[in-house]
């Protein structure tokens, strides 16, 4: 039964003109047409909403990387997970850095040995450490020590005025005084040959000043 005019074709709703529907395809209820809108519209305030809380969360972490101090290197190295070294990495550094620091040492100590470099120690003579060893021992100092090497450089040296000067002679006679067993047997010997010596070929047989210190050594020692 086809409807006349003023009467509503089948389905009950009317056709909508200029829609550009092919003939024999039925349109879309208006419920379903209202049900799409909602739902675009819906998308559509669920994207902004998420574009709004994307922008507060940048927001919020902009002041956070701005107050890295500078210098600060916080982005992670090419192909690794994370920023902070690991443990194998930090244990490199950490090597290197003690050998650079052992480097600096040594250099600051070879300039300072280079500026303050002592004076080689002069090598004191026989002489003068058998002198000191005398002049210790007749002033007593508490620290002083037995010394063969010293005692057998002043028995020998005793009669040379060079050697052992005048100022010397009294504070080595009284340590002779002090001599006991093959030492002092010896140091009278050397004396008494020293004499003989002197009674066969006059006073140039011994140093100068020699006969009198023999002469000394004798009546202290016999």
């Amino acid at each position: 039964m086809r409807g006349g005019p003023g009467r509503l074709p089948f389905g009950g709703l009317p056709r909508a003109r200029g829609s550009g529907r092919r003939p024999g395809v039925p349109s879309a209820p208006w419920f379903v047409c209202c049900k799409m809108a909602k739902q675009k519209r819906k998308e559509s305030e669920v994207a902004e909403k998420k574009s709004k809380k994307l922008k507060k969360v940048s927001a919020v972490e902009m002041p956070v990387a701005c107050a890295v101090p500078p210098g600060t290197r916080t982005a992670p190295a090419e192909g690794s997970a994370s920023a902070s070294p690991s443990p194998e990495e930090q244990r490199v550094l950490e090597r290197k850095l003690k050998k650079e620091q052992k480097k600096e040492a040594r250099r600051r100590l070879r300039e300072a040995g280079i500026a303050a470099a002592p004076s080689p120690a002069v090598k004191r003579s026989g002489a003068a450490l058998a002198l000191e060893y005398l002049c210790s021992w007749a002033q007593k100092h508490e620290d002083w020590r037995f010394q063969k090497t010293r005692q057998t450089w002043l028995l020998l040296h005793m009669y040379d005025r060079d050697q052992v000067p005048d100022e010397h002679f009294p504070a080595l006679l009284a340590y002779l005084e002090g001599l006991r067993g093959r030492a002092r047997e010896l140091t009278v010997q050397k004396a008494e040959a020293l004499m003989r010596e002197l009674d066969e070929a006059g006073a140039v047989a011994l140093p100068p000043g020699g006969t009198q210190r023999a002469r000394q050594v004798l009546q202290l020692l016999s």
